[in-house]
């Protein structure tokens, strides 16, 4: 008998039918013998739905009243599972994210999770019950509902799963597993059996939809087992666990995309000691997450910074470095450019072997693909390309690195 957490996205439960199969799934779990808790998602497309309600009212809504209303379709699709539950003889109990004690931070739309308190689904697991907790949402320490941002049910489920020492977190979804890269741009991509938290952490953080970041930070951290199946099969999906041999023989384990980067460039910047600490902290300040950073060779005592954000982020950091250019002497002034994509390439096997990066340069090259900026860490090798080239980019590194063997 294993202690089973499973998540279910909005695509798994778009629907009453897909909600009765949803039922069905955790009903055969708790006939093996298993005790399951289950987070779910909003149906397909009703926090979007809610946020287009916001903004016809609002070019700007509160994030604390945003919160409160888009955490309402988490709620609509807990109550509906343990209703469907119920209903096929299986007793089972909701509950929201205060309910469950999911602790965050106070920052709005984008909240942090600080501690999870499973002393009640614990209770409700061992009064028998299935237990239905609504994803993406928590509580801080005044009481206000905060969401965790996109994709932030795979947070909830994964901190859950810690919280109460889950022997395995399934995460459902519409895909059977994770890829060597997606197979609707790829068709030689192929599903994986193993991947490790970091190689996956890098993949999350490189655009790859398949699990959240922050989901597989804290499955690191606390050692939590995360089993990537398809809420439409019974087929293994991917295992996400801790570093092995056979992960390590592996150069490049995925090739990965992301449209939803924009580049900011400040001209003409003053080239002083101080500057550079002066245009990122106030960007840190704003929640701004910045990930590539490349600063042009002086001239004049003036040098371009050049650096890129999501796109969800970019009208705020438009806002914010348009008023750090004119504070700092910026002439130049401010551009944004978000016809561009970052394409990268992830593996373990990265650390011990070389020129793996000077040949996914020369593989871009070949096909007449122009690099406009490049970052690396241990395992990766990230480079911004124009989003023409975007599947082509990741046609070309899947195959050049004979990713489909």
């Amino acid at each position: 008998m294993a202690l089973v957490v499973q998540k279910f996205g909005g695509t798994s439960v778009g629907s009453l039918d897909r909600i009765k199969n949803v039922a069905r799934r955790i009903a055969a779990r708790r006939e093996e013998g298993h005790s399951v808790v289950t987070i779910v998602s909003a149906m397909a497309g009703e926090t979007d739905r809610l946020l287009g309600l916001a903004r016809e009212l609002s070019g700007r809504p509160k994030s604390r009243e945003q919160d409160v209303l888009v955490s309402s379709g988490e709620q609509v699709s807990a109550a509906l599972l343990c209703i469907a539950l119920n209903e096929i003889g299986v007793p089972a109990v909701s509950m929201m994210g205060h309910q469950a004690r999911i602790e965050t931070n106070s920052v709005h739309t984008k909240a942090r999770i600080a501690r999870v308190d499973g002393e009640r689904i614990d209770k409700a697991l061992a009064e028998g019950h299935a237990v239905v907790v609504a994803g993406f949402q928590g509580v801080d320490a005044e009481g206000n509902i905060t969401t965790l941002g996109r994709g932030g049910s795979d947070t909830s489920a994964v901190a859950i799963a810690a919280a109460i020492e889950a022997d395995v977190c399934e995460i459902y979804t519409d895909v059977d597993g994770v890829y060597t890269a997606d197979p609707n741009v790829c068709p030689s991509a192929r599903k994986v059996e193993k991947i490790s938290y970091e190689e996956m952490l890098e993949l999350a953080s490189l655009g790859a939809k398949v699990l959240q970041i922050r989901s597989v930070e804290l499955a690191m951290k606390y050692a939590v087992k995360i089993h990537v199946r398809s809420s439409f099969t019974s087929e293994e999906g991917t295992m996400v666990t801790g570093e092995d041999e056979s992960l390590e023989s592996v150069v490049v384990a995925g090739v990965t995309s992301d449209r939803k980067t924009a580049k900011v460039t400040l001209r003409e910047v003053p080239d002083q000691p101080g500057v550079v600490a002066r245009i990122f902290e106030p960007l840190a300040e704003a929640n701004i997450s910045v990930d590539m950073i490349i600063q042009n060779v002086s001239r004049d005592g003036l040098t371009d910074l050049t650096f890129t954000v999501t796109r969800d982020d970019v009208a705020r950091a438009r806002e914010v470095t348009g008023e750090l250019a004119v504070a700092i002497g910026a002439t130049g002034g401010v551009t944004v450019d978000d016809d561009v994509v970052k394409v990268s390439i992830v593996g373990l096997g990265m650390r011990s072997h070389a020129g793996v990066a000077a040949k996914m340069f020369r593989l871009l090259a070949d096909d007449g693909i122009n690099i406009e900026a490049i970052s690396t860490s241990e395992i990766k090798t990230s480079c911004l390309i124009r989003a023409k080239y975007e599947e082509l980019a990741v046609r070309v590194l899947h195959d050049g690195f004979e990713l489909g063997h």
